[in-house]
């Protein structure tokens, strides 16, 4: 087991550094849509994809025990659904629910034995106040743009064992994603880790998030005999005024790229038990021991290429202490299956802090260390929708048919930009508007998302997608405004989708289904 992390060490780091008050979102959307980013990154991505609540019912919640109503009032605890926040979330309006499609309890928000899932927040904000969010027997799961704080073990109240996020029992394909999780301390003040998992979790990515202010940032695996996780990935989130696992890995494969570490006050990424870390391009500041394998004497393996120690130390090696540094070098070779572009080292600081965390309007990296920056997004004057009974009928989705018919007129995506979530080896986003029906993308699996891109808002209404023969075919797809996450048509073979003009800066084509691997020729677009 890990040593206990010292308050004294952490009370005094937080008196130097103020606890930063839970921001509200700034993205605000339409009630019919949800702020959904266009796909799953890193191992999240691997293993059949994870979608969420993609193509189900879309619906708001104020209160946790609306949340537990909402996954109660579903058909089955595998309907989609996507439930919208807004609100403080807290044990006074968090209550068990019952229900065939859900298993709840009070005080937590429970995702257990379920799938198929997404909660994000929107609006004013989504605030989990001292109500932690476990997943347990679950699978597809997305969580995005909330902010989790002030979980407690021990004290009153207590919630989730402590943990901010705590995955456990047989969990596959959670995405957590521009979300603040944050503590007020370490063990002896109540508090345990910001990002758990435990009991056989795989294909996880924690991206574009905040993690502060706690003795434990998470761990992957409870015990040196418990080595049944792993399979996750960490990119673009800061790591601020944590006293030790950032994160401890128990076996397993890990990849961590584009972090900001910032004042590590004891040790950092601990791969111990055979585990192996693939650590690139992150930066480290202000802290002590960023990686190795400390507390034990069961080894673990890394993988080190572009990383930055700014004013890192480094403490001796000892039988049980094995700091990697300090001039870190490999001791394995790690590989990932899955793509990914890297921003420099250099620039993870300033990155970081324009993108992650709630509140942030989902921007992204681009790997040229310049955020993605989505057009303003109107702002909603409705007020929240009410939580549905389990009788209520979905929220209707524009859909579109398919047909061979190309539109007229100029293509817009020649010349424009391109960027996705993954894309196989060997192919490139670019191929899809290239005009070259010889040259194609692959998702890095069955699902996935392109997207064409412009420098200023360009009109568009009709889309034409071809794909390229191959593994497989697309059977399901959505097309997604870029710039405020709304769906403009959906529909399942490849095709002509026609929809009312829009001025947008970026269109996307998400991939739900697919026989195989499907291959997008050409993603054109039309005013």
């Amino acid at each position: 087991m890990g040593r206990r992390s010292p308050s004294t060490r952490l009370q005094a780091a937080l008196a130097a550094l103020a606890v930063a008050a839970a921001t509200g979102v700034i993205l605000t959307i339409p009630e019919a849509s949800a702020a959904v980013a266009a796909g799953a990154t890193g191992y999240a991505s691997q293993n059949g994809g994870t979608t969420g609540g993609a193509g189900g019912q879309t619906v708001r919640a104020t209160t946790g025990t609306q949340i537990h109503a909402a996954l109660c009032g579903r058909a089955s605890s595998s309907t989609p659904i996507t439930i919208q926040v807004e609100g403080t979330i807290n044990h006074a309006n968090t209550a068990k629910v019952s229900g065939t499609s859900c298993n709840t309890a009070a005080g937590v928000i429970e995702l257990k034995q379920i799938s198929n899932v997404t909660l994000v927040g929107v609006g004013a904000g989504a605030v989990f106040d001292q109500v932690g969010i476990h997943i347990r027997e679950s699978s597809n799961i997305i969580i995005q743009n909330v902010t989790v704080k002030n979980v407690k073990k021990s004290g009153s109240p207590t919630s989730n064992g402590g943990d901010a996020i705590g995955m456990e029992s047989d969990v596959r394909n959670v995405w957590v994603d521009h979300s603040t999780l944050e503590a007020s301390g370490g063990e002896s003040e109540g508090f345990d880790g910001l990002f758990d998992m435990k009991d056989n979790t795989q294909y996880v990515t924690l991206s574009y998030s905040v993690l502060r202010n706690s003795g434990r940032g998470g761990l992957v695996g409870s015990s040196e005999t418990e080595l049944s996780n792993g399979f996750i990935t960490y990119h673009h989130n800061l790591y601020e005024n944590i006293d030790s696992r950032a994160p401890l890995l128990r076996g397993g494969t890990a990849h961590m790229y584009d972090n900001h570490y910032r004042q590590l006050n004891e040790s950092g990424i601990n791969s111990r038990a055979g585990a192996h870390a693939k650590v690139e391009n992150n930066y480290f500041e202000d802290s002590k021991d960023v990686l190795g394998t400390f507390y034990t004497d069961a080894a673990g393996y890394w993988q080190v290429a572009g990383n930055v120690f700014d004013n890192v130390t480094w403490s001796p090696k000892g039988t049980d202490y094995n700091p990697a540094g300090p001039n870190p070098t490999s001791n394995a070779t790690v590989s990932v299956p899955y793509a990914y572009t890297l921003d420099s080292a250099s620039c993870v600081p300033d990155v970081v802090a324009r993108t992650a965390g709630a509140g942030k309007g989902l921007l992204v990296s681009d790997g040229s260390c310049t955020p993605q920056s989505p057009s303003p997004t109107p702002t909603a004057t409705a007020s929240p929708t009410p939580t549905p009974t389990a009788t209520a009928s979905p929220t209707p989705t524009p859909t579109a048919t398919a047909t061979t018919a190309p539109p007229s007129g100029t293509n817009l995506s020649i010349g424009a930009g391109s960027d996705g979530s993954s894309k196989a080896d060997g192919t490139s986003y670019g191929n899809v508007r290239d005009g070259n029906l010889s040259t194609y993308w692959s998702p890095a699996g069955t699902t996935g998302s392109v997207s064409v891109k412009w420098g200023s808002p360009t009109t568009i209404s009709s889309v034409r997608v071809r794909e390229a023969a191959g593994a497989g075919t697309v059977t399901g797809w959505r097309l997604l405004n870029g710039d405020t996450g709304a769906v403009l048509a959906t529909g399942g073979a490849a095709g002509t989708a026609t929809f009312p003009a829009t001025a947008l800066s970026k269109v996307t084509f998400e991939i739900t289904g697919a026989t195989g691997t499907p291959r997008v020729a050409e993603f054109e677009t039309y005013a």
